[in-house]
């Protein structure tokens, strides 16, 4: 479950989710982690070069070479309306233009077809793995994700926000970042004030988050049983089945880590 707090903004969600599983510092490095994995190509991320690119058909490549200079030429017209414009070009143009066209596509998809061979030659068994776990987390992401938004539809309670995340909270509004401070360095130095404080000071926020999370959990039992009456089995905690389903295997990617 995703938590939720107004007064973090856009990263509450995140730091949520990391400080329910790890303690503040590690999820304070996990944040500060680098995102360019979210940039590169699943071969990329395995230690290959780019996979090798498609050509363009002739439709797409006289669709690039007449997009640029029809756009200089009518800023005002939106990209749909350029695209029924250039298509109807397509379609009266020149039969040369057509086969020109066609001819260089046939020679790049020749030049592909043989890239495309000496690249797939050279990726090993392990890579070939690591990719296919890779695509199974994609497609797990994109299923919890989806998953997520059904349940949000269908009106399930938030879980409340944690201890720490209280503290983040507070702590925000009282020292907030500096204009020039880069959030990521607030984050790191308030999630060491947790770590500083006294455990009667940490059971102030402690205390207050299990009453919360007492009063959640009484909301989503009574929320359970309402979609089970409605049909809704798919969206209730395996927990909170009598018969729960076989838990789908791990996809090896994540078991390594």
């Amino acid at each position: 479950m995703i938590l939720t707090v107004p007064l973090l903004g856009k990263t509450t969600s995140l730091l949520g989710s990391l400080v329910s599983k790890f303690s503040p510092i590690t999820a304070a490095n996990l944040c500060l982690s680098s995102t360019t994995n979210a940039t590169k190509s699943l071969e990329e991320q395995v230690g290959l070069p780019p996979r090798p690119k498609k050509p363009l058909t002739p439709y797409f490549r006289f669709m690039a070479e007449h997009r640029s200079k029809l756009h200089a030429e009518n800023r005002k017209v939106p990209a749909i309306e350029l695209v029924r414009i250039i298509s109807k070009k397509w379609e009266t143009c020149d039969p040369s233009v057509k086969a020109r066209l066609q001819e260089q596509y046939t020679i790049d998809r020749q030049k592909y077809i043989e890239n495309r061979t000496k690249y797939e030659a050279n990726i090993s068994d392990k890579q070939r793995k690591e990719i296919k776990g890779l695509k199974q987390e994609i497609k797990e992401t994109k299923e919890k994700r989806i998953m997520r938004k059904r349940v949000k539809e269908l009106g399930r309670p938030k879980k409340p926000a944690s201890a720490f995340i209280k503290f983040l909270a507070k702590e925000k509004m009282k020292t907030p970042p500096r204009p020039q401070q880069p959030w990521r360095d607030w984050f790191k130095q308030t999630a060491a004030k947790w770590m500083q404080l006294s455990q009667d000071e940490k059971n102030v926020y402690l205390q207050e988050s299990r009453r919360d999370f007492e009063a959640y959990k009484k909301e989503l039992t009574l929320w359970e049983e309402r979609m089970i009456r409605q049909g809704n089995v798919d969206v209730i905690r395996h927990s909170s089945l009598i018969d729960p389903p076989e838990p789908k295997p791990r996809s090896q990617t994540k078991l390594k880590k």
